[in-house]
């Protein structure tokens, strides 16, 4: 009887304290907890193939820049953020060289501002982006990154 007691309290005492040694492991790091709509992510995803379909494929950067402004606009946490930066940036370098079949009404000189503005956003605020060594090269051209601004 006094075994029973013993091994009943032994399982009890090791299945009270599973939590306490499960706790002590924690310590793991993990980014900001970002409340993503799930309508608004589909929209958002569906409008990024869109631009980028208008960019590389119809050279419409205009039209590609639009749907990267209505993107930045409607849905700033958007999960691929640092991908429509780069669209941004690159559409307004190339609306500034005057390439691609739309023509804007804006000044070169506007629109290379404007695509150091997104290119630096995207070089400051999304360090592991596959797209930010790109987004560096084409910023030599424009005057290198912009400092990013750290809001009180």
């Amino acid at each position: 009887m006094k075994k029973k007691f013993l091994v009943i309290v032994g399982l009890m005492a090791f299945v009270l304290f599973i939590p306490a040694f499960a706790q002590a492991q924690g310590g793991a790091k993990t980014g900001p907890d970002v409340q993503r709509d799930p309508d608004m992510e589909k929209d958002s995803l569906h409008n990024l193939d869109v631009a980028r379909q208008y960019f590389k494929l119809k050279k419409a950067y205009k039209a590609s820049l639009d749907r990267c402004e209505e993107i930045l606009a409607g849905n700033p946490t958007f999960s691929r953020i640092d991908e429509v930066l780069f669209l941004a940036g690159e559409s307004n370098l190339r609306l500034a060289e005057e390439k691609g079949k739309q023509k804007v009404k804006t000044g070169p000189d506007k629109l290379r501002e404007a695509a150091r503005d997104y290119l630096s956003q995207l070089a400051n605020d999304y360090p592991q982006s596959k797209f930010r060594s790109e987004a560096l090269e084409d910023l030599k051209s424009l005057g290198g990154p912009k400092p990013k601004v750290v809001k009180p």
